[in-house]
């Protein structure tokens, strides 16, 4: 197993703005990493430059201790996985998996033993002679996955491989390459957009936004004790409230924060209740299963608040919003930064 170092990565392209902004990073090997972040914000340009697909402008990369920017990617102990699968569609699984290895010269008998014993663990053996075109979007990902495997590497790096794949199917495999990434033991480097998949995968998450890398650390602390007011909004299953500090009873008489609830931390009244709350009116519901979304309005601005589905209130009905004082976040009015706040 190989860990990876990134130490200062800049990298931008003549006549466009820099795309990655002094990104460090230090991955222990056997690590699952997901970068995550909106589009344009860096995270496959990153991935790029780890596989030696591109050249960044400044900085190190390095692996297992060695510094690799002038080293080719095939020199690098590096498989990488495609959003698009980058299959063959005139070969068939077994080809599929192997070609690697043919690459690498090594005898045929010995690369379609090594393709089948992949397939076996990826439970593709029933379908070694077929082709792409004859499989499903799942089997797909995986002869991609099996073609990485093959190859026997110490580091993997994913780019969106299940963006192509409904949601059903999105989540069955999340669970597959958890398992996968148990079996092997290598380092993982994943990138996605989806904040689900982050949260559900990584050991740890690097956020990033317009080339910086915002917060790098474990799904719990990302959620909890989020860096800035950015990445408490972008990640988690719904958006943070973000409230004026001034405007809450609780802490009157302090100025110049902003106080971040999560919808979970937020509680839905009929009637007044003894504690502070929000006056809010309910514009719409969604169902998200057993729990409710309730979208509101209110004096602070627009809340977003979670119900049990037996909690059924009607829209444009009012109500009052509770919180959780203990589970508040504080964030600086000006820089945005969290702050700590007692």
């Amino acid at each position: 197993m190989s860990g990876i170092q990134l130490q200062d990565i800049r990298k931008s392209y003549t006549g466009g703005p820099q795309v990655l902004r002094g990104v460090s990073m230090d991955i222990r090997a056997g690590e699952f990493i997901v970068i995550v972040g909106p589009s344009g914000c860096g995270k496959s340009t990153l991935l790029r430059l780890i596989a030696g697909l591109e050249k960044c402008n400044e900085g190190d990369i390095r692996i297992g201790g060695r510094r690799v920017n002038d080293v080719a990617p095939q020199d690098r102990d590096i498989a990488m996985i495609f959003q698009n699968y980058a299959l063959y569609p005139h070969m068939n699984v077994r080809e599929n998996i192997a070609f690697g290895l043919e690459l690498r010269g090594m005898a045929k008998a010995e690369r379609h033993a090594r393709a089948e014993e992949v397939a076996r663990t990826l439970k593709l053996d029933a379908f070694l002679d077929r082709k792409p075109g004859a499989l499903s979007g799942g089997q797909r990902q995986r002869v991609a996955m099996g073609r990485a495997m093959a190859r026997n590497s110490s580091i993997f790096l994913m780019d969106e491989p299940l963006s192509n794949l409904d949601n059903a199917l999105r989540v069955a495999m999340r669970s597959e390459i958890k398992e996968l990434h148990r079996q092997l033991g290598a380092t993982i480097i994943y990138v996605t957009h989806d904040q689900s998949e982050a949260l559900s995968l990584a050991d740890r998450i690097a956020v990033m936004k317009d080339g910086n890398l915002l917060q790098f650390d474990t799904p719990g602390t990302i959620y909890d004790r989020p860096a800035n007011r950015f990445v408490a909004g972008f990640l988690g299953m719904h958006p943070t409230n973000f409230l004026p500090i001034e405007t809450l009873p609780f802490w009157q008489g302090k100025a110049g924060l902003t106080v971040g609830m999560r919808p979970e931390h937020m509680t839905v009244h009929t009637a007044a209740p003894e504690a502070p709350a929000i006056p809010a009116r309910i514009v719409f519901s969604e169902m998200t299963g057993a729990n409710l979304m309730l979208h509101c309005e209110s004096d602070v601005g627009r809340l977003l608040v979670t119900a049990p589905r037996q909690e059924m209130v009607g829209a444009q009905e009012t109500v009052w919003i509770g919180y959780d004082a203990s589970q508040a976040v504080f964030f600086d009015a000006g820089s945005e930064n969290r702050v700590e706040h007692g």
